[in-house]
């Protein structure tokens, strides 16, 4: 996923290259290899050694495409991959044909916040059918195909797994 530092006018690329276990990383930002351990992670932030160097994040906010944290005692807002909701719906079935699959599924857990649409409803590919938050972050759950909600497998103020069907579409 790419980020960007406001008032950095450049952005990087992080990845998980191998999880070594016991929450052990060897991640990739940009084109350099770093050694990651995760101490620990909750919803307030996260402890972590990158290269045998301790850092502390705290978030602060999250929407879809910004994120405020605090890192090492310094302020900071990431301006997130603009192209997150499109990655989710690729990711969701909307990336094949227009008749691929039935079930709508949900490539991120998350807690329903919201529905919107109801089952007989027509749809077109691409229109919101839920919204969910993770991890402080809302994103919208498309429609991967035109059709009509044959079935919504989701109630909002629930949870899904990654993979879940959230509606079926015919």
């Amino acid at each position: 996923m790419n980020y960007k530092i406001q008032d950095v006018e450049k952005s990087f690329d992080g990845r998980i290259i191998e999880n070594l276990g016991n929450n052990d990383y060897v991640i990739k930002i940009n084109d350099d290899e770093h050694e990651l351990k995760i101490i620990t992670m909750n919803s307030k932030g996260i402890e972590f050694i990158l290269d045998q160097k301790y850092h502390k994040a705290k978030y602060l906010e999250q929407s879809t495409n910004e994120m405020n944290i605090v890192i090492d005692n310094v302020p900071i807002t990431l301006n997130l991959n603009t192209h997150f909701d499109e990655v989710v719906y690729k990711n969701s079935g909307g990336s094949g044909t227009g008749n691929a699959q039935l079930g709508l599924k949900s490539q991120i857990p998350g807690k329903v916040v919201s529905i919107s649409v109801a089952e007989g409803d027509s749809i077109k590919k691409g229109d919101v059918v839920c919204t969910l938050e993770s991890m402080k972050m809302q994103v919208a759950i498309k429609s991967h195909k035109d059709g009509v909600v044959k079935t919504l497998k989701v109630k909002e103020t629930g949870t899904v797994a990654k993979g879940d069907i959230v509606a079926e579409i015919e």
